[in-house]
């Protein structure tokens, strides 16, 4: 029996956030960003789309296309807030989810829909709770794999509900242009069409005339391709270890950006996160690692390790930051994800240390902390702790 995997995407969540804040906000053009040269749209509301202005475009260049757009800044914490909210929110259907991004879950509802009639109406109803508890909005794909109800949920926006059934591949997807499939980055689209594949459909009959053009572009992910266009793909939703070996967090930004404020802010979010959830399970880690995904799908890691073990937001952030400067400054990014690793439990470490250690580790932390918040602010390193330049 197939597995039902569901995809839930909230509709331009950064903007609906900046609609829950200030009601005033709905129905008019709206976009996150900042003026200035380095200025850019991250999201949009729909009505901001209907001027032309798109994610990723230069601020100034959105206001000349619809001048009375209302620019809202980034409020990371707050988006964070109501992510958590939606994640508590579908754990009430099934355990098995995956957070693919601050704004979209996968979640496996095999069970959950079991004895359904009606798949429809259940979610309607889904997305109506959602709604009333948290004012968020969401589309939602329902299929037999990853890849195929992630391709659900975007085939209808806002609010929509789309079910591909297998047999329904070839009437739903296979018309799309080659640009809205899942996977092909804005490189791949302009090569695949300059070989005649100017839809999925196109794709599909290539592949199956074993376009020997299709290896030099794809590469060792062709056969994933092949699985994804019949229903044969990754139909397994990652879930995490009971007793965690690492804790990470990881998010899709709306655009591609080489822009080191949009990812040190995405950073310090994932830092928030990945230290918060941490403190909830009483681990710290001795390693920080970064992970960078370019425009072309590949994933670059790196990580530092370090000898005192830490949960702290502020050590984690200014970790990962050092990472991503020293390593990928001028690299476009599509994803950024931060993880804690090397774990142990808290309390172990307490057993291991003595009562007077473990106080005087605590107090160092604390002030290590506070250095760091206040070189930040001074923007350079004009404070440091004396037992540190003693070891120097």
């Amino acid at each position: 029996m197939r597995k039902i995997i569901v995809h839930i995407d909230l509709n331009t969540f950064f903007v609906r956030c900046e609609e829950i804040k200030d009601p005033s906000l709905e129905h008019k053009a709206v976009g996150i960003g900042h003026l200035g040269r380095s200025g850019i749209i991250s999201t949009c509301s729909y009505e901001a789309r209907e001027k032309g202005v798109r994610s990723g475009m230069p601020t100034f260049q959105a206001v000349k296309l619809c001048p009375h757009l209302i620019l809202k800044p980034v409020d990371f914490d707050f988006y964070l807030k109501k992510s958590s909210e939606f994640q508590k929110f579908l754990q009430r259907y099934t355990s098995i989810i995956h957070m693919a991004s601050i704004d979209e879950a996968y979640a496996d509802f095999s069970e959950t829909l079991k004895d359904v009639k009606d798949v429809v109406s259940f979610f309607r109803k889904l997305q109506q709770d959602l709604y009333k508890e948290t004012q968020l909005k969401c589309s939602i794909g329902v299929a037999t794999t990853l890849f195929l109800a992630k391709m659900g949920s975007d085939y209808k926006k806002p609010q929509g509900i789309t079910i591909i059934r297998n047999r329904d591949i070839k009437d739903i997807l296979y018309p799309l242009p080659i640009e809205d499939m899942y996977g092909i980055g804005k490189k791949t689209a302009p090569r695949l069409k300059g070989i005649g594949i100017d839809t999925i459909g196109d794709l599909k009959e290539h592949i199956d005339n074993h376009d020997p053009l299709l290896e030099s572009i794809f590469g060792k992910y062709l056969d994933d391709v092949k699985k994804e266009l019949v229903g044969e793909s990754n139909d397994i939703v990652p879930t995490e270890d009971a007793d965690p070996k690492s804790i990470g967090n990881s998010s899709t930004l709306t655009h591609d950006t080489a822009n080191p404020i949009e990812i040190e802010k995405m950073l310090l979010s994932l830092s928030k996160e990945v230290a918060r959830r941490a403190k909830k399970e009483e681990k710290i880690g001795y390693t920080v690692q970064i992970t960078v995904k370019d425009t072309s799908f590949i994933s670059h890691n790196k990580s530092k390790t370090f000898e005192t073990p830490t949960n702290d937001e502020g050590a984690i952030y200014e970790i990962s930051r050092d990472l991503y400067h020293k390593n990928f400054d001028d690299v476009e990014v599509r994803l950024v994800g931060v993880t804690l690793q090397n774990l142990i439990s808290i309390r172990d470490m307490a057993i291991q240390m003595s009562l007077f250690d473990y106080e005087k580790y605590e107090e160092e932390s604390e002030t290590k902390l506070l250095i760091n918040e206040l070189n930040r602010k001074f923007k350079k390193d004009v404070l440091t702790r004396m037992s540190d330049l003693e070891r120097k």
